[in-house]
């Protein structure tokens, strides 16, 4: 399959590294053939392909069998935007991977990242990152779960919901509130959870529109050692916007591979399809509307790869441009989908066809690590301290 255009591989934000890592895996996962019919099981498998393949290594930092001393933002993008444009189940076995092992590779002491973070490489152990709640979602720091002080561990009492590989997980990185005297956002410190410790279950299988490992967990009295304490007390709220921050740019990325392919399908749809006399592409309406789809998937894409630049090169603060790529691509590969569905028109929504799948695939990027909502107002907040900065 070869998805249209990808010239933006050549602009200045990316390199031939770049150019060569997304050749390769455009080449390598156009080869794969896992069912997706169960979901587990179709992660499970991509996991074991993508760290077998070598591609999981650009989800951890070098010393722990990465490919570079610290993640790189643009191998991330390029990496999720290839895979989904593909299938959306690699993409977020990939990704997964990444988030659910950053808290880990950030914060965690030197034995307990090597226990895990080479197996999350390898494909051979599968990450999670457990931060929202049933009624802390968007508000993160209102979080209830509670970690209390054990001889020389920690009691895990709570439930956590909307978990990525929840139930596939050999591991959590888990938020839990330590200490109430605290503000909210000082009281809350980072753990990680072996799957199989005591006391820890999944209380729910969740399905979705776009069916991916997702579940609610309970913690009854879930006893770990303090060596599994990720970072400081009362630091676990800034660890988890630390890694919140080094990956939400891909999530923008994977936004514009799904939009990427939608285009391509609905270029090739219109040139096929016939319509009063000719074809639809000859309709000076659906011209128009394809310039609309291309247009927004290249703004989408700068956004998108001049944070991920920005980060890797520039460094320092990126926070704001991070949320303008997650807000930008994820809204407009939204707006180009729903275009490539209407031009499709009735086989646009039937089930089983490409166009039909990516609108399921991409609503929830909408939501999931910081909903469009947030990301505006964290926008705002960044450009008014620009703004005072420079006065």
């Amino acid at each position: 399959m070869t998805t249209a255009p990808t010239t933006h591989l050549d602009w200045p934000f990316l390199d031939a590294s770049h150019r060569a890592l997304a050749e390769q895996a455009a080449r390598w996962v156009a080869t794969q053939a896992i069912d997706d019919t169960d979901p587990d099981t179709a992660c499970r498998a991509w996991v074991r392909a993508l760290g077998q393949a070598g591609f999981l290594r650009h989800a951890v930092p070098a010393p722990w069998g990465g490919a570079h001393a610290t993640i790189a933002s643009r191998d991330l993008c390029v990496l999720r935007e290839t895979l989904a444009a593909h299938h959306a189940l690699a993409d977020f076995a990939f990704a997964m991977q990444g988030l659910g092992a950053g808290a880990l590779a950030l914060a965690g002491d030197e034995a307990l990242k090597q226990a895990w973070l080479p197996k999350v490489a390898s494909g051979e152990a599968i990450a999670a990152f457990a931060l929202s709640e049933p009624n802390a979602g968007s508000d993160a720091a209102a979080l209830t779960m509670r970690a209390t002080r054990v001889g020389d561990g920690w009691r895990l009492d709570g439930e956590k919901m909307w978990i990525s590989n929840g139930g596939i997980a050999d591991f959590y990185c888990v938020f839990a509130r330590t200490d109430d005297a605290a503000a909210p956002a000082k009281g809350i410190t980072g753990f990680l959870v072996p799957a199989t410790t005591p006391g820890l279950r999944i209380a729910e299988r969740i399905d979705v529109i776009s069916p991916h490992p997702l579940a609610r967990l309970a913690f009854e009295g879930c006893v770990i050692p303090d060596a599994h304490r990720l970072g400081a007390p009362g630091e676990g709220f800034a660890l988890a916007m630390r890694t919140l921050d080094i990956f939400r740019v891909s999530v923008a990325a994977a936004a514009v591979g799904f939009a990427r392919r939608a285009l391509h399908e609905t270029l090739t749809h219109a040139d096929a399809r016939a319509m009063f006399g000719g074809t639809l592409s000859a309709q000076p309406l659906a011209q128009a509307i394809l310039g609309d789809m291309a247009t927004d998937l290249d703004a989408a894409a700068l956004l998108t790869y001049r944070a991920a630049w920005q980060r890797d090169v520039q460094g320092g603060r990126t926070t704001g441009v991070a949320a303008m790529a997650k807000l930008g691509a994820t809204e407009l590969a939204q707006t180009i989908i729903d275009r490539a569905v209407q031009l499709h028109g009735g086989e646009g929504v039937r089930v089983g066809r490409i166009v039909e799948r990516l609108y399921r695939d991409v609503r929830a990027l909408r939501i999931y690590e910081g909903a469009s909502e947030v990301q505006r107002l964290v926008i705002g907040r960044e450009t008014l301290r620009g703004a005072r900065e420079t006065r």
